[in-house]
């Protein structure tokens, strides 16, 4: 299968299991980023589709067979769907490449590969979650009994669709709940493939639904009567909007938002065997990746040897075809994004930093809407390239003297998704890494795997994806007070 069989025209959406006409004629264009040609049309999802999704996810979880069956029955089924997911894993990266500009290079491990590590963990996860445990104390013996949350309402941004997606439906797929899934206007393709692949793996009707739509389509959902739990992921911003809502409703949200991650280098650091990594942390996937750390800490002791190393390999990246295997820099999502990169590249000019390598367009890409990969040095604190997410490939470098400047230079932000630190010695900098004020840090550039939770503090968001904690977010707990002489199996 190819992925240009899932580019042209699609004249349906994804609703109760099959897929149906929508509500309106109103069509939306996917536009190729690096041909910047339209590559497919699809219905425009309105409110009335949101009502039509959330109705078939509202039946399916109330009178369906998928919160009725066991979590091993369910495991069962989304072990069936990461089948689907492996053998068309290539075709997903290239959908997604073709839709939004991320080289394929990353596109098969970010976006294909690590969506199935993340549903394949969560069920292995699942099977062990304890959905039922017995507590006892000498005022009395419970059953703390957790049951399917219901309906979940996913939004889902444009810059890792697939990945993002898994991510919520994942636990909350495995509780027990169903969903409505709207996807992003710039990046919907992908969702069609996925519902070929739920449909294959006979996951039932309604526990599944997939909506493109904009602004309106997403505020219907935050706001329908008939749904649970909200999982969001995109601008603090509107994320914030979406928590005053689901506040006024009493409603459970989880909201994965910014990031303005810091890369703290230490001063016994080798300049040579990390240079590679801090470069792939901060330019991976294009760099439109909430957890980038493109904000680069250097002690001053050995911050011009680190540039120049820093500054030769940036150079030497390929920029072009995100389809061509050795292209590290694919063009940005649309040219809206790209004006709004390079408004912030310009920003930070007036503001006195120093413009070392890139900033502009690359030579001989006409089309397509690329940035040069971008480094600045001179970087203050204070100004906008080091406070506000780019989401586009650029570098700032920041400068200080004592580790206690280091930290209050990562703290700095009103960001707190990820960071990294880096020292000769794992344990001295572990100890930095638990005085960041961020969710997630990673040491040396060692990951911290599908079974941590995966979220923020500050204005980067509220709850967590990943691990055991994201099945907290898609139930709901009744304290049962029991008899002591009550059987009653744990698990």
């Amino acid at each position: 299968m190819s992925s240009s069989m899932w580019q042209g025209q699609y004249d349906s959406l994804f609703i109760g299991g099959e897929w149906v006409a929508p509500s309106t004629d109103t069509k939306l264009t996917v536009v190729s980023p690096f041909t910047e040609q339209p590559i497919a049309t699809i219905p425009m999802g309105v409110e009335a589709d949101i009502d039509r999704a959330v109705t078939a996810a509202r039946k399916a979880f109330d009178s369906g067979p998928w919160p009725r069956m066991s979590v091993t029955e369910r495991a069962d089924v989304l072990r069936r769907l990461s089948t689907e997911m492996a053998a068309d894993e290539r075709v997903m990266a290239e959908l997604i490449t073709a839709e939004m500009g991320t080289p394929i290079l990353h596109s098969v491990p970010i976006q294909a590969q690590r969506a199935r590590l993340v549903l394949d963990a969560t069920i292995e996860m699942g099977l062990n979650y304890a959905f039922d445990e017995i507590r006892e104390a000498p005022t009395g013996r419970a059953l703390v009994h957790k049951r399917p949350a219901g309906v979940l309402g996913a939004i889902i941004p444009w810059n890792a669709p697939h990945l993002i997606t898994l991510y919520k439906l994942a636990p909350a797929l495995m509780t027990g709940c169903t969903a409505v899934v709207k996807s992003a206007p710039d990046a919907p393709l992908d969702q069609y493939l996925f519902a070929e692949m739920a449909v294959r793996a006979g996951l039932p009707a309604g526990v599944l639904n997939i909506v493109a739509g904009d602004r309106p389509a997403s505020e219907r959902l935050v706001a329908h009567p008939d749904v649970d739990v909200i999982s969001f992921t995109g601008s603090t911003g509107v994320g914030k909007s979406i928590a005053t809502v689901c506040a006024g409703l009493l409603r459970p949200v989880t909201l994965e938002l910014g990031g303005k991650s810091a890369a703290v280098l230490l001063d016994d650091v080798d300049v040579e065997s990390t240079v590679d990594t801090v470069l792939h942390g901060a330019l991976r996937a294009n760099s439109e990746v909430c957890t980038t750390k493109a904000r680069v800490l250097l002690p001053r002791t050995i911050a011009s040897e680190f540039v120049d190393a820093l500054v030769s390999k940036v150079r030497a990246l390929k920029v072009g075809d995100p389809m061509d295997p050795d292209v590290y820099l694919g063009p940005l999502v649309t040219a809206a994004h790209r004006g709004r990169v390079e408004g912030m590249i310009s920003t930070a000019v007036d503001e006195g930093a120093t413009l070392v390598t890139g900033g502009g367009r690359p030579k001989g890409l006409d089309t397509g809407w690329f940035v040069e990969p971008t480094v600045f040095t001179g970087v203050e604190s204070w100004m906008n390239i080091a406070q506000e997410e780019v989401f586009g490939p650029v570098i700032s470098v920041l400068e200080y003297d004592t580790d206690a400047e280091a930290l209050a230079m990562a703290n700095d932000s009103k960001y707190g998704l990820s960071g990294s630190v880096f020292s000769a010695d794992p344990a001295r900098a572990t100890r930095f890494a638990t005085r960041m004020e961020t969710g997630m840090v990673e040491v040396n550039g060692s990951p911290a795997g599908l079974a941590a939770p995966f979220g923020g503090v500050k204005d980067s968001g509220l709850g967590h994806e990943l691990g055991h904690e994201a099945f907290d977010e898609f139930v709901k707990i009744n304290s049962i007070g029991i008899p002591r002489d009550l059987e009653w199996p744990a698990g």
